[in-house]
């Protein structure tokens, strides 16, 4: 009987994940192989390659984002994970994170709700207040820059057009686009978002600038009011 493959060095030379991500594409990888070649060797002591080594590790964390979160001192507790592996991981995943934020950067057009979601996702989702932004727009609908506006649970004193509209007329934007998040997870509006919404709304048409979107980022989603028909 064949003896099983141990070490990835001995895997067929198209199944390797390095050579695999340089014949194919990083696309054509899974979570397991991409962790695997961050991580670059498994684990000596228990005889694991870094497939398997990434494999238990995502198992143990609950995935990327269980990684992504989790702390230095949680990441060390994890068997054959050293300093240098964890540095590693982390570089690679905030990479990944930059990257998402700068698809949306300054003098880029909106093509449509998910870019803003996208660009405020990972910033958002963690938050443990509510946090609301403005995102001032050319008449071309491209970005000038994002401006924070208010922290906490957002009611009429906290989120003021005066307070909204001051960095908007200094810039002399077009448009704009708010932008909040729903600690609880869940992104629907509260009747607070629907009342805030409308009278921005009516400030802007006042002075001539073109609300475009609001939108609420909630975990790993989000609600439009533009898609929805509510602008």
């Amino acid at each position: 009987m064949a003896r099983p493959y141990r070490t990835i060095k001995e895997w067929p030379e198209q199944d390797r994940p390095r050579e695999k991500l340089l014949d194919r594409g990083a696309e054509s990888l899974t979570e397991t192989e991409l962790v695997a070649i961050l991580l670059r060797t498994g684990n000596a002591s228990t005889g694991e390659n870094a497939v398997d080594h990434a494999r238990l590790l995502l198992k143990e964390f609950k995935g990327l984002k269980g990684i992504d979160t989790a702390s230095i001192h949680e990441l060390r507790t994890f068997k054959g994970i050293g300093p240098a592996k964890i540095a590693q991981l982390k570089a690679g995943l905030e990479i990944g994170r930059r990257l998402q934020r700068a698809r949306w950067e300054a003098g880029s057009p909106l093509r449509s709700s998910e870019d803003v979601y996208r660009h405020f996702r990972e910033q958002l989702e963690k938050e443990k207040r509510e946090i609301f932004y403005a995102v001032l727009l050319t008449n071309k609908n491209r970005k000038i820059r994002d401006v924070k506006i208010s922290e906490g649970s957002l009611t009429a004193s906290l989120v003021h057009p005066r307070e909204v509209y001051n960095p908007v007329i200094r810039e002399s934007a077009a448009a704009v686009i708010f932008v909040h998040n729903h600690p609880s997870g869940d992104p629907a509006p509260s009747p607070e978002d629907l009342e805030i919404t409308r009278r921005l709304k009516e400030v802007g048409e006042l002075i001539g600038v073109r609300v475009l979107d609001h939108v609420v980022i909630g975990h790993e989603r989000y609600f439009s009011f533009s898609d929805r028909g509510m602008l």
